[in-house]
């Protein structure tokens, strides 16, 4: 099914996520120092305090004399004491440096003058919004490529979340992002992660559960039945089993058929099997039915090992693979749930030999939930 409007044929609007021609100053901020940051330096300090900014942002306001300590201009480095009044003074709101240019760290896995693949680090936003107005993905991709500010979103055509790490493909070109938004439309891009979930799972199967936005708690998706939930499937296979303190653990590859939010977080939770370390959808009612995971692990278990899709320019199938991050490898290896032998032949295989329809929504509504 198609749809024949100006955002399907173009893609998305380029004007939908532009900033303010002229966007208004934020009044200054004043905090006071807790004695548990006293004798910390200036620069962690205030990413304490001033959460919403990013390290870079601060610093350049720091650099601009746009920060004072109990009155004087403020140095970097300098130790703050103890009920020290620190105040703030930028420039512009918050959203309005959403789209500014900064120089976040971006594992690139392959460029072209097309797209880009990029291993995004667990921690990283993708896209500016309440709380993280800077230091996110799409800061990082202005400054790297400065073409990208004419492009929607910056070019951005999926995401991941925050505490999700893996491969995302952005656009280089407005003909690029077109064609690529139209690719996930199609369900043709596809997208295998490794998820570690509690307990025993089936050997494999699909998920089938429509998912919408908690009636009861706006900050979590949930599987809602009827005409509330959005049709989303995600195929999986168990290739490792494990226990931990007692609790039965495994390993999964989870390949997307749709991209809603926090689809695979949300289906194997509604399942039974939550990923270790949820901190939304793995809650229990009484911590001791769930052991604590090793030390220095405290995220979702999740991430994004494949991707592959038609390239927009040769029109050639291309695939990329992203090897286990450290934190993730070393659960997996504390658990037995370390990587086993894989076919690369039946990586991109397992995803094509589901077959696909179409006949649970149109393909448009699977371009909401990719960006949102």
């Amino acid at each position: 099914m198609t749809r024949s409007n100006d955002r399907s044929s173009a893609g998305v609007d380029p004007h939908d996520y532009s900033p303010s021609e002229s966007p208004a100053r934020l009044d200054e901020q004043v905090a006071r120092v807790p004695p548990a940051l006293a004798g910390e330096r200036l620069d962690k300090v205030l990413a304490r305090l001033f959460p919403a900014f990013s390290r870079s942002r601060l610093q350049t306001w720091i650099d601009a004399g746009r920060v004072t300590l109990d009155g004087a201009p403020a140095r970097l480095r300098q130790p703050v004491p103890p009920g020290a009044t620190v105040r703030l003074m930028p420039d512009l709101l918050p959203q309005a440096l959403a789209f500014a240019p900064e120089p976040v760290l971006l594992p690139i896995v392959y460029e072209d003058d097309t797209l880009v693949v990029i291993d995004k680090p667990a921690g990283l936003v993708v896209h500016p919004a309440a709380g993280n107005w800077s230091g996110t993905l799409l800061n990082g991709l202005l400054h790297r490529y400065p073409d990208a500010a004419g492009l929607p979103r910056a070019g951005i055509v999926h995401r991941l979340d925050k505490d999700t790490s893996g491969l995302m493909v952005v656009a280089r070109t407005l003909a690029a992002q077109t064609d690529l938004v139209r690719q996930l439309q199609a369900r043709t891009v596809k997208r295998r992660y490794i998820a570690l979930a509690w307990g025993v799972t089936p050997p494999s199967g699909c998920i089938d559960a429509p998912i919408g936005r908690d009636p009861r708690e706006r900050t979590r998706m949930a599987v809602l039945a009827g005409a509330a939930g959005k049709a989303a499937r995600t195929h999986f296979e168990t290739v490792a089993t494990g226990v931990w303190s007692g609790q039965p653990v495994s390993r999964l590859r989870c390949d997307l058929e749709t991209g809603r939010t926090h689809q695979i977080r949300v289906h194997l939770a509604h399942t039974g099997h939550p990923l270790l370390g949820d901190p939304l959808y793995g809650r229990v009612r009484n911590a001791r039915q769930r052991p604590a995971l090793p030390a220095g692990f405290a995220r979702q278990a999740l991430h994004a090992w494949r991707l592959a899709l038609v390239h927009p320019a040769t029109h050639a199938p291309v695939a990329w693979r992203s090897a286990m991050p450290e934190d993730l490898a070393q659960l997996a290896a504390v658990l037995g749930l370390a990587d086993t032998p894989d076919d690369e032949a039946a990586t991109i295989d397992f995803a094509q030999q589901h077959a696909y329809d179409d006949d649970s929504g149109s393909v448009a509504d699977d371009e909401e939930d990719e960006f949102e």
